[in-house]
């Protein structure tokens, strides 16, 4: 068993809490049907979510689950804004519509993950998780 510890500074602690409330806060407006403060909501959170993911980018395990959450964002937030301007129900083709483009983020996220359980994790198990 390792002692080894991960520790996250102050001030990156306090910008992942405000980077959930900003979260928070644009699926509420969604819920809500908040169109213009949702979509303002995206930018905080993602950006957030991108500088959290810059920042771990020398812990495998941080950066694979913090760049899924981006594209997960990325994701939502494009779900949230197809059903805001009405285009979510439009057909793309057959029976898609424009809304389930939201799927090729969400699999970039899981790919991402799988990428990191079933390959690197594995190859390097036991060790530092430094990249």
């Amino acid at each position: 068993m390792s002692n080894e510890v991960y520790s996250i500074p102050v001030r990156y602690r306090k910008m992942e809490n405000l980077h959930i409330v900003f979260w928070l806060l644009k699926d509420i407006s969604w819920c809500m049907i908040w169109r213009p403060f949702g979509i303002a909501m995206i930018f905080p959170t993602l950006i957030i979510a991108i500088v959290i993911a810059f920042r771990t980018r020398q812990f495998m395990s941080e950066v694979c689950h913090n760049v899924a959450i981006v594209v997960w964002i990325a994701a939502n937030s494009y779900w949230m804004i197809s059903e805001f301007m009405h285009f979510d129900t439009n057909i793309l083709f057959g029976q898609y519509t424009y809304k389930h483009l939201a799927i090729i983020p969400f699999i970039i996220g899981i790919l991402i993950l799988a990428y990191y359980y079933l390959w690197w994790k594995p190859k390097h198990n036991g060790l530092v998780e430094t990249m």
